[in-house]
Formats: structure tokens, C-alpha cells, sequence
């Protein structure tokens, strides 16, 4: 693997609510440093799972300030910047940029379902323009079955080739992984990141470098084991732990993701406020929570 490019394991963290639905920024925190115990490489705060569209600039802001002056080492964000209208997107840009986070992870203008190549490639060139950093980088961040829209191979060839410097990072949730294929041949310099660890092990076989995965904010420890198993840097039975670790994310995902993981941790932490989900969500009952844990004992999965 080209040591170039970021690798490894990186988690979309939750963002948890207290019970008048503002940030908790003591489970923030907290939740951050358990996964980096758990052996996750980065952390990005407000990508989908971190229910980002539902959380203000300044809230989104203020938490990426909470994380590091609670002692989260900058070099290990990567948040999420992507909006529709360019000045808000550079705004949080810039405070990530200037806070020294690795990268950004941005949506393309995802409103505009039918916008071009072309159109989207004017839209990122003055957004390069406008943030104005030779520090700018960004995972380019592919969702359209969410967003409607996303980054083409073709676009993310000519955004690397014509800002190499900092179009870096790909995230692939298209949950096609033809797609990931098409984008680690059509811009070889770019870091592509499958966007589930049902991906990981194909992805790293083809030259990927990880995944960007919802479910490492309750399995991240056997995800990071996976990873290093099939780089070679830990040993273990690869096609064992790669079956179990798909068959967790297949089981938490049966009961609607975000809101599952949160009571997942509801339980363990035996704090409440881990349920609290923003509508148009609705947080898990404790009943589908116990649910959910118990389908994971069955199968012999810990939690």
C-alpha cells in the first residue's frame, strides 16, 4: 500500500443528544476515545450516521472544537463538510482546516440530482478557490442513494488529477462494489474507502485502503482485526473473522442502523441518553435493543 495515502479503519461517529436533544458532549468525547482504544484509525464526525443533516453549522462546529479540546488529536478528524450552498460548506471546511483536522469529507451538492460532471466540477473548483489552504483535504464522499447524487469515476479522476494535492480520499457508500472498482483504476491516486466492512477484505484485495463504516461505533475492534489480518500485520482466520464481522453488520442493520447502535450503547453504558435519536428518527425501545442483542449472542458475536 502506497504509505501516501490514509489507510485503514475509520468510524462516521454517532452524535449523541441529550435529553433536550442538544449535543452531549461528555458521550462525544467519551464514545471518541473508546473507539480510538478500540484500534480505529480516524474518526469522522457528521457523516450520515452522525445524523449530520439534522445538526446546525454551529453545532457541528462546536462539537469538532468539544472533541479536540477534550483531547482528540486533530490529525485523527476527518468531519463532515458536504452542503448544498457553497458558503456553508467552506465555513466548515475552513474550521476544520484551520483546527488541523487530516481531511474533510464533503457531499457533493446533493439537491441537485441532476447536476453534471461539469457542473460539479465548477461547483468543487470554487470551492478549492474559496478555501484558499494548501492544507485542504478532502475524502470525496459518495452516497447517492442517500444524497441522489454523487462523484462519478470519471469526475473523481479529473478532481485528483487536476488537484492532487487535495482531492485524496474517496468514500464509497453506493454499496455497488463495481463502483469501488471503477474508482481505484480511473484515479489510482486516490485513497478509496469502501463504505461498509462487507467491503473491507474485497476492497483492501483490489487496492482499496479500509473502509468508513457505520457500524465500527459498536464492532470497531473485530473491523480494525479484519483490517489487519488481511494486510498481514496480525495472523487469525481471515475468512472466519470476515464472515463474523459481516454477519454482525447484516444483524444491526435489520433494525435500522443509527438508531439501533444507539441503543446498543444505551445498554452497555447504561445511559439513557444514547437513544436519543433527532426526528424524523425515532429512537429503539429497549425491547428491540435486547432484541438486536440477543441475535448477536446466538451467533456468538460479542458486544
Amino acid at each position: 500500500m502506497s504509505q501516501n495515502k490514509m489507510t485503514g479503519v475509520m468510524t462516521p461517529i454517532l452524535t449523541p443528544f441529550n435529553d433536550d436533544f442538544t449535543i452531549a458532549f461528555d458521550l462525544y468525547v467519551e464514545h471518541a476515545k473508546w473507539l480510538l482504544d478500540q484500534g480505529i484509525h480516524y474518526i469522522s464526525p457528521f457523516g450520515t450516521t452522525g445524523e449530520a443533516l439534522s445538526v446546525t453549522v454551529d453545532e457541528r462546529i462546536a462539537a469538532v472544537e468539544a472533541l479536540i479540546d477534550g483531547g482528540i488529536d486533530p490529525a485523527l478528524l476527518m468531519p463532515g463538510t458536504g452542503l448544498c450552498n457553497l458558503a456553508d460548506t467552506v465555513t466548515l471546511t475552513s474550521h476544520a482546516v484551520k483546527h488541523g483536522c487530516r481531511a474533510v469529507m464533503t457531499l457533493p451538492p446533493f439537491f441537485y440530482v441532476t447536476a453534471s460532471d461539469d457542473g460539479l466540477y465548477a461547483y468543487f473548483s470554487r470551492f478549492v478557490e474559496a478555501v484558499d489552504s494548501d492544507q485542504l483535504k478532502v475524502c470525496m464522499y459518495h452516497i447517492p442513494p442517500l444524497a441522489g447524487i454523487g462523484y462519478s469515476p470519471a469526475l473523481a479522476r479529473r478532481l485528483s488529477t487536476d488537484y492532487p494535492e487535495v482531492f485524496i480520499a474517496y468514500k464509497d457508500s453506493s454499496g455497488n462494489f463495481e463502483n469501488t472498482r471503477a474508482v481505484i483504476e480511473a484515479a489510482p491516486s486516490v485513497a478509496v474507502f469502501p463504505g461498509s466492512e462487507h467491503f473491507l477484505k474485497q476492497g483492501l484485495e483490489i487496492g482499496g485502503m479500509g473502509c468508513i463504516s457505520a457500524t465500527c461505533n459498536v464492532n470497531p475492534s473485530a473491523i480494525r482485526h479484519v483490517y489487519d489480518v488481511a494486510t498481514g500485520a496480525a495472523a487469525g482466520d481471515l475468512e472466519k473473522l470476515n464472515s463474523d464481522m459481516v454477519t454482525f453488520r447484516k444483524t444491526v442493520e435489520k433494525y435500522g442502523p443509527i438508531p439501533a447502535m444507539k441503543g446498543m450503547l444505551a445498554e452497555q453504558r447504561e445511559d439513557t441518553r444514547w437513544r436519543n435519536v433527532r426526528p424524523p428518527f425515532l429512537p429503539a425501545s429497549p425491547e428491540a435493543t435486547r432484541q438486536l442483542l440477543g441475535e448477536l449472542q446466538a451467533a456468538s458475536l460479542t458486544f
